[in-house]
């Protein structure tokens, strides 16, 4: 698993380096000190995950999910951040950030989510989820209304991009062609207002339609 490091701090990024190194599947290809640094070092590299700081210098970690996944929708941006406070939440996961974590996570946990999200799921710290539930109350009408936009077979597409299935592994699940599988899921972004997979397998959490990825608990 190929990663690039976005922090300001020289310090934590070094640190960070040195753990995610150790493990046998991974590999820091570059370190971005802001969220300018952290688009370009994209554009080159194209890691497999981005680790990201929210709060950098330049252009902020949001700002740069938001540029990196307009250039490249399949792109996974996982943050990881000091902070738990319910605006930084929900506008990273609204940018298409494919994970969150605090900065005081075990370092196993960390490792362990990186690769929860870099196989197609939403992990979250559980500190952070009572900002995500609460949104999704107070969003539940709107939600309920695109949900009944959508047909029985988009639902079931949804269902299983929650889960971090490719089209490939939808078409083998539902018993459709790939083709198909694609015309619903364009269909289902459209008709939900949804920019990409991620905003995809979110909304499916505020529609009830899946379950956030929560791990502390599980170690």
């Amino acid at each position: 698993m190929r990663i690039l490091l976005a922090d300001d701090h020289h310090v934590v990024r070094k640190g960070l380096a040195y753990f995610l190194e150790a493990h046998p599947d991974i590999e820091i290809v570059a370190e971005a000190s802001n969220g300018e640094e952290a688009v370009a070092l994209y554009e080159r590299h194209r890691p497999d995950i981005l680790l990201m700081d929210i709060d950098m210098p330049v252009m902020d970690g949001i700002q740069a999910t938001h540029v990196i996944l307009r250039n490249h929708p399949q792109a996974k941006v996982f943050m990881l951040s000091g902070y738990g406070e319910k605006d930084f939440v929900i506008q990273a996961l609204q940018a298409g950030a494919c994970g969150y974590q605090l900065k005081d996570v075990e370092p196993d946990v960390l490792i362990y989510t990186i690769q929860a999200a870099n196989s197609g799921e939403l992990p979250l710290d559980p500190r952070i989820m009572k900002h995500v539930l609460t949104h999704v109350a107070r969003s539940a009408n709107s939600v309920a209304d695109k949900v009944n936009r959508l047909t029985d077979r988009e639902v079931d597409v949804l269902k299983e991009i929650s889960t971090g299935k490719s089209n490939k592994e939808i078409a083998a699940a539902l018993f459709i062609s790939e083709k198909t599988v694609k015309t619903h899921v364009s269909n289902l972004l459209g008709k939900l207002e949804l920019q990409d997979r991620t905003q995809a397998a979110l909304f499916a959490i505020q529609a009830g339609i899946a379950k956030p990825i929560s791990f502390l608990d599980e170690q």
